[in-house]
């Protein structure tokens, strides 16, 4: 019993990690909008390769990001949960 408990809470606490990460990927799209924002303030002809640059990446690390979601949509529902239904069978 005590080792479902263990399982389970390092599945808490890696989907809890990888739901961290994909916050950071938020934060760092943001900072790039701003940068290829002030890009396009300095040199306002070259805005349509700033634009292209900015969104391939920023889907190329929002993928990252969705990724991190679906690994722990993935544990919490096809681990965690039989997991949870045998410990509380235990109890």
């Amino acid at each position: 019993m005590m080792e479902i408990a263990i399982v389970v809470a390092a599945i808490a606490i890696g989907s809890g990690i990888a739901l961290l990460a994909g916050g950071m990927v938020g934060i760092g799209e943001s900072y790039v909008a701003g940068k290829a924002v002030e890009g396009i303030a300095r040199q306002p002809e070259a805005e349509g390769p700033i634009r292209t640059t900015m969104i391939i990446g920023q889907a190329i690390s929002e993928s990252g990001a969705i990724y991190a979601l679906a690994v722990v949509l993935l544990l919490i529902f096809t681990v965690v949960n039989p997991l949870v239904s045998r410990l509380l069978e235990l109890l």
